[in-house]
């Protein structure tokens, strides 16, 4: 009698396992049933923004549902991420660069969600472009040149860089150089490229797309990349690898990412139309014009390169004296 029972049993689980998987194929095949949202952590006319229009209009028609942009600056991220993780919704998914949340663990107390659970990478789509930045009038033509300057004049010169990722690695540079430079706190650091054409800083560091129109007139020259290789979009750029700085590597991927929960067979399909998309040379020249050239991986290569982002930043903040806080 036992033995019926425990087989009984064995038949009952194996048929809600075998149940499971055919409810979350049906629910992959399904999807989606109503417009999905891209929730982004800048605002209109960002370069996130812009690449999320590209794709939401491309996506549209493969997926029968309108894509909806919307942006939530602010909080340091905090907002758009919280926005599609506490949803809880496989239609409301967040659109934006790694640098977004890969630093999270380490600057924020009792952080409301879980940087390895609550985010399922679902695509990428580009590498966004950091750039480094001295105003145009000050005789500076390479990276080397500002560190020797810096050294030079401690306490005299100052720096804007962007949250997150970007200041993170940033410090750990100024840590490794043993440079006395101060930070010029910006609430739109999008508006530092204005300061720095004038020489009232003396270094940026942000997206290339935000430099390059001020580099175009001379007001400011780019003397790096920051990343391992020089910029298909920039040739004339050498990398900060190049210039002897491999620690200034800063190069954050722009994707899609998914709810806790997502299955694995949805956001697989859900790469594979973004992929499909990222075959169109208007859109990859689209982005290439706004700094971020294509690099477009599916869910276990995103998710390769983003355990590779949170290693540099355990790193780094290991470097730095930074416990991680959740």
């Amino acid at each position: 009698m036992g033995v019926k029972i425990r087989l009984a049993a064995a038949v009952a689980v194996a048929a809600a396992v075998g149940q499971a998987f055919v409810s979350t194929a049906v629910s992959a095949q399904a999807w989606p049933q109503r417009p999905v949202r891209l929730i982004l952590p800048f605002g209109p006319a960002s370069a996130a923004d812009i690449a999320a229009r590209l794709l939401g209009e491309r996506l549209q028609p493969i997926w029968g549902q309108p894509v909806v942009v919307e942006g939530k600056p602010g909080g340091d991220g905090l907002l758009s991420v919280g926005t599609m993780v506490n949803a809880k919704d496989d239609h409301i998914l967040f659109f934006g660069p790694s640098s977004t949340f890969v630093v999270h663990p380490y600057v924020h107390e009792n952080l409301a969600y879980d940087p390895e659970l609550d985010l399922q990478p679902i695509a990428a789509v580009a590498t966004i472009q950091i750039a480094v930045g001295v105003p145009g009038s000050s005789g500076m033509a390479t990276l080397k040149d500002f560190v020797e300057r810096a050294k030079a004049n401690p306490g005299k010169l100052s720096f804007a860089v962007a949250q997150g990722f970007s200041e993170l690695v940033f410090n750990g540079f100024v840590r490794e150089q043993a440079l006395q430079i101060s930070k010029v706190p910006y609430r739109d650091i999008t508006t530092s490229p204005t300061d720095l054409g004038e020489g009232r800083i003396q270094l940026a560091m942000l997206s290339f797309a935000a430099l390059r129109p001020h580099a175009q007139s001379g007001r400011v020259k780019v003397v790096a990349i920051s990343d391992n290789k020089r910029s298909a979009i920039a040739p004339e750029i050498p990398s900060v690898v190049e210039a002897g700085y491999p620690n200034l590597v800063a190069s954050p991927v722009l994707g899609m990412i998914g709810p806790r929960n997502m299955p694995i067979e949805l956001r697989k399909r859900l790469a594979s139309d973004v992929l499909k998309v990222m075959q169109d040379k208007v859109v990859r020249e689209r982005l290439a014009a706004t700094g971020q050239p294509a690099s477009p991986m599916g869910v276990d290569e995103y998710a390769a390169a983003l355990k590779g982002q949170r290693e540099q930043v355990a790193r780094i903040a290991k470097v730095l004296g930074m416990a991680r806080k959740k």
